[in-house]
């Protein structure tokens, strides 16, 4: 049995020439790794010299000297993808990846993991007026996900418009991306969206990715395509974005992204440091350049809590537009939805002319909300629009209109969709 005094010991001090190992293995690391050689070449003196000058002496733990060098690479880089960590189960997962059993075990785990957080689909709904919604917190590797994803796409797929929320996604693998986005490109014409090369153990590899010509369910070639940002948008939630705004496929709005447009991989460093390094440059398909550092800067720019009821209601504005029968119901829609971004300053002065008996209802006022009472005992909710325009709790296809007359209101107008309306005369 351990003693309390051992039990709970602190871990070894970290010797001098453990850090001076770790250094150099760090920059073997990015030597074999980093997308950027010139970089590497700066970066690898500047430690090095810390080293020298007892810059890392005070640091007694792994943790402490895996912050220092965080830090470190960040401010010599500028590259905000670096990260030193300790994990020395990710250490030892990594060198043993290959062996068989251990490649089926930690697959096991991963997939697990990931079915525990939904593969990342945090939300998949259908708004008002037949929005397709979709949120998600991450992008995961598709060929576990493939179900997952390809069950959000199908549930949007008879949308009128869709809405990707990436606010609030930290990236991932690009080629889930890829299979997301092909979704609205036609599958016979070919199409870049991304064209990258990496490093991979010292290795140059170059490929690029395009629309999948085969997907399961339906393609949304022509369905307007909106995708929420957010300044916690990074890495694979900023290149889809980014293909999508330059190939004019998609309206951005939100905040500026991060600005991590590297791919990263992790690498060992030591038993039990990883360091997380940007292994390659991707380039969009149209000016062949990259967003690294500045971020993605969204067509319509809003806070990113306000995203969400911005997009739907450009949604319904564009869709309005249309000179059809579906045109005309976003026109209806649209009020309601306005109403709800932007909160209508009425009058209380106005609600309390409202109160009073109609030909067979009546209007009564309660703790500042209108109800709209009819047959004595029932009644809903009137929820202002406008000045003198209120929709009915629970119902989509008539509103009310107050009719006033030398500031007085004088009827009650039952306004309907079909564009007809009902006149009920205020008694009394």
């Amino acid at each position: 049995m351990l003693c309390p005094t051992t039990a709970f010991a602190d871990p070894p001090a970290i010797s001098a020439t453990e850090k001076a190992a770790i250094v150099a293995s760090l920059n073997s690391a990015l030597e074999a790794n980093y997308a950027f050689p010139n970089m590497t070449r700066k970066i690898g003196p500047v430690l090095r010299d810390h080293l020298a000058k007892g810059d890392y002496d005070a640091i007694t733990t792994k943790d402490d000297l895996a912050h220092r060098l965080t830090d470190d690479l960040l401010k010599i880089s500028g590259d905000l993808h670096f990260f030193v960590g300790v994990d020395p189960k990710w250490v030892a997962d990594f060198r043993t990846k290959d062996v068989p059993a251990r490649k089926a075990e930690i697959g096991r785990a991963e997939l697990a993991k990931l079915e525990e957080s939904n593969f990342g689909f945090d939300q998949v709904s259908r708004l008002s007026g037949n929005i397709g919604y979709i949120r998600f917190s991450y992008f995961a590797d598709p060929v576990l996900a493939y179900d997952t994803a390809a069950a959000a796409m199908r549930f949007v797929q008879n949308s009128d418009a869709v809405i990707l929320d990436l606010r609030y996604n930290n990236g991932g693998y690009l080629e889930m991306a890829q299979f997301l986005a092909s979704y609205f490109f036609p599958g016979d014409k070919d199409q870049l969206l991304f064209d990258y090369d990496y490093n991979e153990d010292g290795k140059r590899i170059a490929r690029g990715q395009w629309v999948l010509p085969g997907l399961p369910g339906k393609r949304m070639v022509d369905t307007p395509l909106y995708i929420l940002t957010g300044s916690t948008s990074f890495s694979s939630a900023e290149w889809l974005s980014y293909a999508m705004k330059k190939l004019g496929r998609a309206t951005l709005i939100g905040a500026r992204t991060g600005g991590g447009a590297h791919p990263v991989a992790r690498k060992p460093v030591d038993d039990d440091l990883f360091v997380q390094v940007p292994i390659g440059q991707i380039r969009d398909p149209v000016d062949h350049g990259d967003f690294e550092g500045t971020g993605v800067q969204p067509d319509i720019e809003s806070p990113s809590i306000d995203a969400l009821p911005l997009a739907h209601k450009l949604a319904f504005e564009n869709l309005a537009k249309a000179d059809t029968v579906k045109g005309r119901d976003y026109a209806w829609l649209l009020p309601a939805l306005t109403a709800s971004v932007h909160q209508p300053d009425v009058d209380p002065a106005q609600m309390r002319r409202a109160v009073g008996k109609y030909e067979g209802r009546e209007i009564i006022l309660e703790n500042g909300t209108l109800f709209y009472v009819w047959r004595t005992r029932l009644r809903v909710a009137l929820q202002p629009l406008g000045a003198d325009l209120f929709a009915v709790e629970g119902v989509s296809d008539f509103r009310y209109r107050l009719k006033i007359e030398r500031g007085r209101a004088t009827a009650l107008e039952r306004v309907n969709k079909d564009g007809s309306m009902q006149t009920y005369k205020r008694l009394g």
